[in-house]
């Protein structure tokens, strides 16, 4: 629920719901008990309402450190090339990167970059997840977080919305890619009922071999660099909704 739909539902609660049933208690005494019992439930100070708050306060916690640690990886990627950086919150915290020409006409583009850009997002994944786990014993609940990487393998046209100050995706090809983005969080291995992601590893969701065989490479110097273990998976997905061919590399973080 977003914060300000919480709040009107809140204000509803409040101003509205609490006098009417205040009032329906003493004008229908059958429900008196009924009442009651919501109003032992919906105290402040119950049980229900303390963990509800906990849940709020841990993911708060993280989504603050998570944020801030992306506020200054996507500084640093601009110091690889001149990107649009995107960061919006789902369930967790997601981000688009787009690179190109387009966004720096005076700076020669190659696909270096890409390869470069992925690296350091292989590399900062694994700094989320450890950075995740260290806050643990500091949360009142102690909630993990898993990370998902969805490699697409095509060129993707935007445009630059200027109503809203941000870029977007155009053309129906290129929408696909967002309905893919939406759905592969639910993503499963092929025959198993075992979700893609897991806590302490990272996921990455590609359609071509050759966009795996490049992050396999990146992989293989990461555990150099002691960042990852050596149990990397090479796994099938089951199909989803309108999509099918995906697969996916999965690698634990040294946490």
């Amino acid at each position: 629920m977003e914060g300000e739909e919480a709040l009107q539902l809140e204000d509803f609660i409040s101003n509205v719901a609490t006098p009417l049933l205040q009032r329906l208690k003493f004008t229908h005494p059958l429900a008196s008990d009924s009442i009651d019992t919501y109003f032992f439930n919906s105290d402040y100070n119950d049980p229900a309402h303390k963990h509800r708050k906990f849940l709020e306060q841990s993911m708060q916690t993280i989504n603050i450190a998570i944020n801030q640690y992306l506020d200054l990886f996507s500084n640093e990627l601009q110091q690889i090339y001149t990107c649009y950086f995107e960061k919006f919150r789902t369930d967790g915290v997601d981000y688009d990167i787009y690179i190109g020409q387009l966004l720096a006409p005076d700076k020669p583009f190659d696909l270096l970059y890409v390869k470069n850009l992925r690296l350091w997002q292989l590399k900062s994944m694994a700094a989320v997840a450890k950075l995740t786990h260290s806050l643990l014993p500091l949360l009142p609940i102690q909630l993990q977080t898993t990370q998902l990487i969805f490699t697409h393998p095509n060129t993707i046209d935007i445009s630059f919305r200027y109503d809203e100050r941000r870029f977007d995706v155009k053309g129906a090809y290129n929408i696909r890619y967002q309905v893919i983005k939406k759905r592969i969080d639910k993503a499963t291995i092929k025959n198993t009922d075992e979700h893609l992601t897991q806590v302490g590893k990272i996921a990455i969701i590609y359609f071509n071999q050759k966009d795996a065989d490049e992050y396999i490479q990146f992989i293989q110097y990461l555990q150099q660099e002691n960042l990852h273990e050596d149990d990397i998976e090479e796994l099938e997905l089951e199909n989803l909704q309108g999509i099918s061919g995906l697969k996916a590399l999965r690698i634990s973080v040294k946490l």
